[in-house]
């Protein structure tokens, strides 16, 4: 099974994490009090992702991807890398939420105008990581499995995946994921919808 090797970057991650929640809730006009309101994070949270002072789980990053409109992949996107149509694989960088141990990258290209996103994803062997917010519209999700098997729960449906299964579904009800086996899963997410999103500039 092909491994995701963890970024000695993960400060460096954190940091861009907080220039981009920073710069789409500026690019969005949106002040602490109502992105907090929108999203259910507090603003004393949100004020320290903001400056790099906190390292956010994947289900709070959601909640704030969520309340500012946008994919969870649009957060981890590098503002300062130029957008262009073409992403290397010595460029890309892993996350590891602090929570739940799962790893994540994004495999599309940073910051070009597209409403297509790719990522890979690890899960550690007994994880689970639900995202409730179900607040994004018209957008669309697949899940592609290459290792492993992960239940995922859409609403009140659980889908159990094996190798090679991908399942579809649509951003508007909770969603979960779980590897309930003794082995790493890794599967792949697309995810498309009508908005574009991720401009270098939000995250300036």
């Amino acid at each position: 099974m092909q491994e995701l090797a963890i970024s000695a970057d993960a400060p460096g991650i954190n940091t861009r994490i907080a220039a981009r929640v920073r710069g789409l809730r500026s690019h969005f006009g949106m002040s602490l009090e109502e992105l907090s309101g929108r999203c259910g994070v507090s603003r004393s949270m949100i004020s320290l992702i903001e400056r790099g002072e906190s390292s956010p789980t994947a289900v709070v990053l959601e909640k704030l991807a969520a309340g500012l409109g946008v994919p969870l992949a649009a957060l981890f996107d590098d503002p300062a890398r130029a957008a262009g149509p073409l992403s290397r694989g010595n460029e890309r960088t892993t996350w590891r939420d602090p929570e739940s141990g799962y790893l994540r990258r994004n495999i599309s290209p940073a910051n070009f105008p597209s409403s297509i996103h790719i990522v890979e994803v690890t899960l550690p062997p007994g994880a689970r990581v639900a995202y409730e917010s179900a607040s994004l519209h018209h957008v669309d999700q697949q899940v592609w499995v290459q290792n492993g098997k992960i239940e995922v729960t859409v609403g009140d449906t659980t889908h159990r995946l094996a190798e090679d299964d991908c399942l579809a579904m649509q951003l508007g009800e909770p969603i979960a994921f779980a590897n309930r086996t003794r082995r790493p899963a890794r599967y792949i997410v697309a995810i498309a919808g009508e908005q574009q999103w991720s401009t270098r500039r939000a995250g300036s």
